[in-house]
């Protein structure tokens, strides 16, 4: 299944949770929940037209996160059809703001906002972000 961006900008990417993403009591591990926000906020650059590792090979950057500060509303369970959301809350020079949302149906899981700084492949110092995407971004 493809993600969708709803008219208000967010780009929504539906997660199945597995049992490798629960603990022994069948309940999403914390942390899982940071994954599956990673694998959206991936999948919403590569509907931009951007892959990680072209951002690599042809920017020399990748996206670190520094940031994340993560409320946990409700338990998710194994086999269960999660909705993660992604919108842009900020962008600077060479950082991205998200806010974030994971969804069952319509009930709120949990919700985060997490930052990313644009950085340079070889030494991690901060680049300001590829003009490719800012473009994108303001469209």
């Amino acid at each position: 299944m493809d993600g969708d961006t709803e008219s208000t900008g967010t780009f929504c990417w539906p997660v199945r949770v597995y049992f490798e993403d629960t603990d022994a009591g069948g309940v999403v591990y914390h942390a899982n929940y940071l994954r599956f926000m990673e694998r959206a906020r991936t999948e919403w650059l590569r509907t931009l037209g951007f892959e990680q590792d072209d951002l690599r090979e042809r920017f020399g950057v990748q996206f670190v996160v520094t940031a994340a500060h993560v409320d946990y509303r409700r338990a998710a369970r194994f086999n269960e059809q999660l909705m993660v959301d992604v919108t842009v809350s900020e962008v600077g020079r060479a950082s991205l703001g998200f806010r974030q949302q994971v969804h069952l149906a319509n009930v709120l899981v949990c919700e985060a906002e997490i930052r990313v700084a644009c950085v340079d492949v070889v030494n991690f110092k901060p680049r300001p972000l590829p003009q490719e995407i800012v473009a994108e971004l303001n469209r």
